[in-house]
């Protein structure tokens, strides 16, 4: 889990700190460090984090303020034996290290293992050792907190640790939320291939992006194939990124559902309730109920002995589904956090493979590609290519986010308009730009100001417009709308169903530049 973009903490054996001597390490992540100690009270194990903020900026060190309070309050009034408990929490004050002075630790229960080492561990196409138990336990937890209200949001493999002797515990509450009424409210956070597909529109507010008991049934289900499987996702895909946006096609009908081989017939509903893409339909499959099916399933395995009817093939499940995505990045802390959202986030990949036949504008190359002969800046092509091929909607091309750069700025990062407060070479609004940023150029920061954040932010929101609009029905001239939707607003647009008169000019403007990079 080290993570090459900030260098581990090394904090040596034996130091003490918050009540504990440290042993050895257990794993760094973008933020921070975990280890190993022991209490000095009394000499139990436990994990010690250290979550360092003198690499982080203004912003981030906020975010992850948010973080470990929601944590540490979370902690202290859970209350069940299937959630891992923080200890104690403490501000170091050490004006000699640098690393370490003003970092927060967190004194928790130390686990044997992650469930994500068990099932990494397992041979593909079979269920983890004692499979039906685990499930069970994690449920038992979930419902737990969604019975006093609360919703996890990160519930991965990752983030569910094996104590000595095999008990189950959640953990990593970081982005856990109290509900009120039917939601609860979090940073626009999580893990990309385990966050449900209607998170994807959600826009982030001044509290955050809305979060609803149904998204942990998601999360439990991805980790209930995997678990089943012997590690496989449910949705394919090399990366993350690749596998949520399958999940998005999924959503959209666009492709069914295919679990694997390996997930024994009698898991196999219960696995796709909770991959429901709706999430009304799955929401009716409350923690509750998921806890009474999951031990009906592992009390019947049981009885059965553990015999397992043999896997045939795989067969689609095709479950109908609302198209609601939208193309984003991530990765922070302890490896667990979204990019662009308070993290640390890759910048946008180079275009590989069947995306790049050719070169750009070369024999070969796939529709709406940059022409190599264009005024489009080089420097500019490969985050422009690599944020439009991350939009599973085919309008969204690099050839329509280039023109609309042209139009807006002339490709000029230092573009201003103070009078309409729109700024940079995309042309953003601050207050805007900050519902939607990204980092594009992976320095941690989010500014408008810089080419690739407003770039792969206006790539985000771009696609969706064009999956608010076709939700709406608004099928013609798709490029059109949406560009006219990024220089008003999605309501603007979908009240005039067409092109605001207002905003005609600009529009034709861009569909000229289109038209001249082969759009």
């Amino acid at each position: 889990m080290n993570d090459p973009g900030r260098p581990p903490l090394d904090v040596p054996a034996g130091r003490l700190v918050a009540g504990t001597r440290i042993t050895g390490p257990i794993g760094s992540g973008s933020w921070g460090s975990v280890y190993a100690a022991e209490e000095l009270a009394d000499g139990a194990p436990v994990a010690v984090k250290f979550l360092r903020s003198d690499l982080l900026t203004p912003g981030q060190r906020r975010t992850m303020a948010e973080l470990v309070e929601r944590e540490v309050r979370f902690s202290r009034q859970a209350d069940h034996p299937g959630l891992v408990r923080t200890l104690r929490t403490a501000t170091l004050d050490e004006p000699d290290d640098p690393r370490l002075d003003g970092a927060v630790v967190l004194v928790m229960e130390r686990a044997e293992r992650s469930l994500q080492d068990l099932i990494a561990a397992t041979p593909p196409h079979s269920p983890a050792p004692e499979a039906e138990r685990l499930l069970t336990e994690i449920c038992a937890g979930l419902a737990h907190m969604h019975q006093h209200g609360w919703v996890h949001g990160d519930l991965k493999g990752a983030n569910i640790l094996l104590m000595p002797g095999g008990a189950v515990r959640l953990a990593d509450f970081g982005l856990t939320s109290e509900l009120e009424g039917t939601h609860a409210y979090v940073p626009p956070l999580g893990s990309l291939d385990h966050v449900p597909p209607e998170w994807w529109s959600q826009r982030a507010g001044s509290r955050g992006v809305p979060l609803r008991p149904c998204a942990d049934v998601w999360a439990f289900g991805v980790l209930a194939h995997q678990v089943l499987s012997g590690g496989l996702h449910p949705f394919p895909g090399a990366t993350a990124r690749a596998r949520s946006l399958a999940a998005q096609s999924y959503a959209r009908g666009a492709a069914p559902l295919r679990l694997d081989d390996g997930v024994p017939e009698r898991w196999r509903a219960l696995v796709t309730a909770c991959l429901a893409a709706d999430p009304a339909e799955r929401g009716r499959l409350d923690a509750a109920e998921l806890l009474r099916r999951v031990s009906l399933l592992a009390r019947s395995e049981a009885e059965s002995g553990g015999r397992r009817p043999r896997p045939g093939r795989t067969v689609p499940l095709v479950v109908g589904g609302l198209a609601l995505a939208l193309a984003a990045a991530g990765a922070a802390l302890a490896g667990t956090l979204l990019p662009g959202h308070g993290g640390s986030p890759s910048a946008p990949p180079p275009v590989t493979g069947s995306t790049s036949l050719g070169g750009p504008g070369g024999p070969g190359a796939p529709t709406g590609a940059i022409p190599e002969g264009s005024d489009v800046p080089v420097a500019l092509r490969e985050v422009i290519t690599g944020t439009a091929r991350r939009c599973p909607e085919p309008e969204v091309t690099p050839a329509l986010l280039a023109a609309m750069l042209k139009a807006e700025s002339g490709f000029d990062a230092a573009a201003a308009r103070p009078r309409s407060d729109e700024y940079g070479i995309a042309m953003w609004t601050p207050a805007v730009f900050n519902a939607w940023a990204q980092d594009g150029d992976n320095d941690g920061d989010r500014d408008y100001m810089s080419a690739p954040d407003a770039i792969v932010s206006m790539g985000n929101y771009v696609c969706w417009l064009d999956q608010q609009f076709k939700h709406r029905g608004l099928s013609a001239d798709l490029p059109a709308l949406v560009v006219a939707g990024y220089r008003t607003s999605d309501k603007t647009v979908a009240e005039a169903g067409r092109v605001p008169d207002r905003v005609r000019p600009h529009v034709d403007h861009v569909m000229k530049y289109l038209a001249e990079y082969g759009g």
